[in-house]
């Protein structure tokens, strides 16, 4: 396994150019295969959960998941605190930044966009939790693309650009998954739910992500210091990737649920008028109130 790992570590530089030192003996980061092993588990986790949960009742998870959604709450908060505080107090320039800066700085930077990275292997945990309670219509294309892309990418990031650049989208997402995950974590409290207003704005928030990403991205490629130009256009288009998905779901989620509850409400109303026409409720607007209510 050894010798393995020695040939495609050498084959992958040989395609990429030499690794960054800095990174070696964290773990996870010196060979490429436990990453992509622990990917392939999780598509036949979502290949095979569903089946196996096909006859069998779905699970509660309640209390494991409030404990999983705080405990990710928390990391991400972590996360974009220390990188703000750490670049805000540092000579790191927002618009383009080399992986070369004060070595102290560099090394903070480095070690918390490990955790990053180290968090898109815990957040698996969003699928098991899908499909252990049976709400595999969750389970998506989108969904399983942005989960096992992102563990794969890092890993080549922090073998590569570990630190300068690559702090923004980082600090950008865990901020974003502060308002995410504590949503979840409080969403699964049915008594919290009637007042979590804030589900809808999650989606925009994230696509606003992507578009502030993509122009802070191409204002490096503009203005250059240095680092890797072929990173930048890659996450560049990273970005336009997400936001064509994220727009469809938001459009299919949201646009067209509101049309529906449009019409619905539409139709309530007539029947509403119809019934007190006859002087007695109509029975397309009991069926229209239940399924309100329902």
């Amino acid at each position: 396994m050894e010798a393995f790992n020695r040939k495609l570590n050498a084959y992958i530089e040989t395609w990429m150019g030499p690794r960054d030192k800095r990174v070696q003996g964290m773990l996870l980061l010196d060979n490429y295969p436990p990453t992509f092993a622990l990917t392939v588990v999780y598509l036949l986790i979502v290949w095979l959960g569903p089946k196996y949960m096909k006859h069998r009742q779905p699970y509660s998870c309640r209390g494991l998941m409030v404990l999983y959604n705080l405990g990710i709450t928390l990391l991400s908060f972590y996360m974009c605190y220390e990188l703000v505080t750490t670049v805000w107090h540092s000579d790191y320039n927002v618009f383009c930044q080399n992986t070369y800066s004060s070595p102290e700085v560099d090394k903070k930077v480095i070690s918390v966009l490990w955790w990053y990275y180290f968090s898109k292997l815990l957040e698996f945990m969003d699928t098991v939790f899908f499909i252990l309670r049976k709400n595999t219509h969750q389970v998506t294309f989108l969904h399983v693309y942005h989960h096992a892309s992102m563990l794969n990418i890092w890993w080549f990031v922090m073998n590569w650009i570990p630190c300068g650049h690559s702090y923004f989208g980082a600090s950008l997402n865990s901020f974003v998954h502060v308002v995410m995950y504590s949503y979840y974590g409080l969403s699964a409290v049915p008594a919290l739910r009637p007042y979590l207003w804030w589900k809808k704005y999650i989606t925009q928030l994230q696509l606003i992500q992507f578009s502030i990403t993509i122009l802070q991205t191409a204002s490096a490629a503009v203005w250059p210091c240095g680092f890797p130009i072929g990173w930048l256009y890659f996450q560049i288009n990273y970005m336009f990737s997400f936001i064509i998905l994220f727009s469809n779901f938001y459009i299919q989620t949201y646009r067209k649920q509101s049309a529906s509850r449009r019409k619905e409400h539409q139709l309530g109303s007539s029947a509403s008028t119809n019934g007190h026409a006859n002087g007695t409720p109509s029975t397309e607007h009991a069926a229209t109130r239940k399924l309100r209510v329902d």
